[in-house]
């Protein structure tokens, strides 16, 4: 039997899917009655059910509340001593249920971290016990859940420029999809892992456990725009919905909307207000800002982390579309980020962000994002606590933002909170996969908590994602350098070894490959005296965040008590006009 039963009203029902889709997620076992079998009898099946199970949670409302149904389970439970209360709309539960304590999910939308539903939970864990959900029976509930990965748009444009475009239609309808709570969506990273690839759309909705799958395509020229989608059923492999749009490229908003409708009548799919008040909300109605806020986002993803250009080619796109859509809310984001990492990573003479992230949150309080140059500013302040506060409250917003955990997880690895680093590593790679950076940040972490299977694993997904990065860019300083670094962890010394010395033909003035040349040498082959002379050039021009990172990064512990590396530090501290130790202030 069950371990939990959900009692609803009718007309609570999509209250009741998200919180039996929330509690299953969880690990329970859940029943309710839109599991009643055709050949039995109603009553006995729901008796049945209501008496074994574990915890009953009743969700009240204005309308359960004059449902005989809804009180009869509720009464019987309350006898039982299995009764959770839950109210859906503010309502305060009939008499006698109105003496027990009452989990509020008024406007709850699915968060685990929300104190209703942390409420509700303990109450159910209490009762029901730790979920005991077999791996069986969770892999058959997450399939048997409606599920969609929208696979990444073919760019038909003939112009490989314009895969930026195909690429951001993909991501903001997989965005659209994932504010329905009762929709399970493949996040983006993983989708895209099948770019460019042919797949068997049935064996792919399997892979990922999944009963859709979209796919389409799109060929932009001048100032039309096609866009082939079709909706595929898992299963059986039939087209369940299928559409060409051939339009202005002004009706983009539009065409993306009548896809994320379609699929939710195609999959009859019940949306709350706020759902459907959510879907038609867009950053911007000005097609230009759009397209260049996601040529600047591509740039941003995709572009040789730790080379300057990048920051400025992102600052100049961003500031183009907040002049074009002054209520631009994501591309104040990105312009923040970019002009805070100018200023504070490369000493560049700008703003650092702080006024075009205030002007984000005004527009959208939402913004994750908006708030890393505000915690950078308070970082370099010595405002550790209230940092520490911003970021928290960052995650919080954007438990999904690739941003947030590589900011997360910079930070921890400053505190030498090697653990949390990890974990918001692992979030930032889960995210987006490509990330090179961070799967290097993540060997790094593994190595310091003496984890070798994974030190492997994430040195394979260095190479891999580094490989395809310089070969889009063959001067990817930060690439070149994983690259080295994944080799050395693998015990190719020799191949990393011919990896350095061709960067540095190559780019000998790039301080940030110079910089994770040192840690390959110093952490990985452990040879001190090429990493001290690798790291020399880089910290006679060091910024005070490069020297920051240098007394505090694992991968130079071993040098890190070297009179020659302390001389390095001093000297680079007083040329900084640093009159404490940088890692004191990073403490």
């Amino acid at each position: 039997m069950s371990d939990v039963f959900v009692s609803y009203a009718r007309a609570d029902e999509v209250h009741a899917d998200r919180v039996a889709a929330a509690l299953g997620a969880a690990g329970y076992d859940v029943w309710s009655d839109d599991q009643l079998p055709a050949h039995r009898a109603y009553a006995d099946v729901i008796e049945e059910h209501l008496k074994s199970a574990g915890a009953v949670v009743v969700l009240w409302s204005s309308e359960s509340a004059k449902s005989q149904w809804v009180r009869a389970e509720a009464d019987t439970a309350r006898s039982a001593g299995t009764l959770v209360q839950a109210t859906v709309d503010g309502s305060i539960p009939p008499l006698p249920f109105n003496q027990i304590q009452c989990a509020n999910l008024n406007g709850w939308t699915g968060g685990t971290d929300e104190p209703g539903w942390r409420k509700l939970v303990e109450s159910v864990h209490s009762l029901a016990g730790a979920p005991r959900v077999t791996e069986q029976r969770q892999t058959h509930r997450t399939r048997a859940r409606v599920g969609v990965c929208v696979l990444p748009f073919q760019n038909m444009s003939g112009d490989a420029e314009q895969e930026y475009f195909s690429d951001g239609i993909s991501e903001d309808i997989t965005t659209d999809l994932s504010k329905i709570s009762a929709l399970g969506v493949v996040a983006r990273n993983t989708a895209f892992t099948f770019k460019g690839k042919s797949v068997n759309v049935c064996d792919l909705a399997q892979e990922l456990g999944v009963t859709h799958v979209l796919e389409g395509s799109v060929r932009k020229a001048g100032g039309r725009v096609r866009i082939n989608a079709q909706l595929i059923d898992g299963i059986s492999g039939e087209h369940v919905w299928a559409e060409r749009f051939d339009r202005d490229l002004e009706d983009i908003f539009a065409i993306q909307d009548e896809i994320s409708s379609a699929i939710v009548k195609a999959l009859k799919v019940k949306l709350m207000p706020s759902e459907r008040e959510a879907l038609e909300r867009r950053g911007t109605t000005d097609v230009a800002a759009y397209k260049l806020y996601l040529l600047a986002r591509q740039y941003w993803t995709s572009g040789n982390h730790g080379d300057m250009r990048r920051e400025e080619r992102v600052m100049r796109i961003c500031a183009r579309a907040v002049e074009i859509d002054p209520y631009y809310a994501q591309a104040w984001a990105l312009l923040a980020n970019a002009q805070s990492n100018l200023r504070y990573m490369f000493c560049c003479e700008v703003d650092d962000g702080f006024a075009a992230a205030h002007t984000a949150m005004a527009i959208d309080p939402t913004i994750a994002e908006a708030r890393l140059p505000m915690i950078r500013r308070l970082e370099e302040r010595g405002k550790h606590d209230q940092a520490d506060a911003a970021l928290s409250e960052a995650v919080h917003l954007g438990p999904d933002s690739w941003e947030v955990h590589k900011e997360a997880g910079r930070t921890a690895l400053f505190r030498h909170d090697v653990e949390a680093a990890k974990r918001h590593y692992e979030k930032a790679v889960e995210l987006m996969e490509s990330d090179f950076h961070a799967w290097g940040m993540l060997a790094t972490c593994y190595r310091a908590l003496g984890d070798g299977e994974k030190v492997k694993r994430a040195a394979e997904m260095m190479v891999s994602e580094a490989e395809r990065a310089v070969e889009q860019d063959p001067s990817n300083g930060a690439a070149l350098g994983i690259l080295a670094g994944g080799h050395a962890l693998l015990g190719a010394e020799e191949t990393a070894r011919e990896w350095m010395e061709r960067a540095v033909l190559i780019d000998p003035d790039n301080l940030v490959m110079r910089y994770n040349f040192a840690c390959v040498l110093a952490g990985h082959l452990l040879d001190a005296d090429s990493a001290l002379n690798m790291l020399e050039p880089m910290m006679t021009a060091a910024t005070e965040y490069q020297v920051r990172v240098a007394q505090t990064d694992p991968d130079l512990d071993a040098i890190r008590e070297m009179p020659r590396f302390r001389q390095m530090v001093d000297r680079a501290r007083k040329r900084l006009g640093l009159s404490a130790p940088v890692a004191a202030a990073a403490s």
